[in-house]
């Protein structure tokens, strides 16, 4: 199940702990792709808390929104946001360079065809990340953010069935180790929290697991004999070959 658009920008727009959470996942998607010049940016999910740093240096930079969520003009005044269904987006295959999963794997109701559709658009050297609730965290457990909603995932799991789906997982980070609380005092210390659980766990504490993987492409099987055939035309035995025609015959012919 899909949260509505309204209620995710109110989340990351209107209260301190969505802003905290955005800052603290953009840091840690940015330590993985620091540098984006010249490349096709794609966001699926909700994605626009992660996406305005790359608006100034990738060559393009697109966020899709599932159907089942909504869509919302982002950035204004300009957009960059496309309605579109869920496992059938309007890219062309070997597109993207580059793309970000957020709110959106966890809630799809065809997770296995979602994955589907990000391998084919992905090009064969791009890399996707995908934001998932850490199974092992407190922030799957509460449902006032969005990351408690949908299916959390352990990292085993989502290797596991990265795997299933043609992809081959690179990296992966953690984030959000402070508790998702409203309360003053928490959300005061969240940078303090993001520092100590980096140093400790690379993602048993973590709120959400960040996991990169790059498409695999396997080469074509060979075509043919996979063999090579000492005598090639041991076939044509037993045929009788033409007796080649003489000169006097020609002649006689003509």
């Amino acid at each position: 199940m899909h949260l509505d658009v309204v209620d995710l920008k109110a989340f990351y727009d209107r209260t301190r702990l969505g802003r905290t959470a955005q800052r603290a996942v953009r840091e840690r998607v940015r330590e993985i792709w620091p540098q984006t010049k010249a490349q096709t940016v794609v966001g699926y999910g909700f994605t626009s808390p992660l996406l305005r740093p790359f608006i100034a240096q990738a060559r393009r930079v697109i966020s899709l929104m599932p159907g089942p969520q909504g869509v919302m003009c982002w950035p204004e005044p300009s957009n960059v946001s496309v309605l579109c269904e869920e496992t059938n987006w309007p890219l062309q295959a070997g597109f993207v360079d580059r793309l970000v999963v957020m709110h959106g794997l966890e809630t799809s109701t065809r997770p296995d065809a979602l994955l589907d559709e990000i391998w084919r658009v992905l090009a064969p050297e791009g890399r996707v990340l995908f934001i998932v609730p850490n199974r092992t965290g407190l922030w799957s457990r509460r449902d006032v953010t969005p990351f408690g909603y949908g299916r959390p995932y352990s990292l085993r799991q989502m290797n596991a069935l990265l795997a299933q789906h043609r992809f081959l997982p690179e990296r992966h980070m953690a984030a959000l180790f402070s508790p998702p609380s409203q309360k003053r005092f928490w959300l005061k210390i969240a940078p303090i929290w993001e520092r100590a659980g980096r140093a400790l766990s690379a993602h048993a504490a973590g709120g959400v697991l960040l996991v990169e993987a790059s498409k695999q492409v396997f080469a074509p099987k060979p075509r043919g004999l996979t063999q090579a055939v000492k005598r090639p035309f041991g076939v044509l035995e037993g045929i009788a070959r033409p007796a080649p025609e003489s000169v006097s015959g020609r002649r006689k012919q003509k």
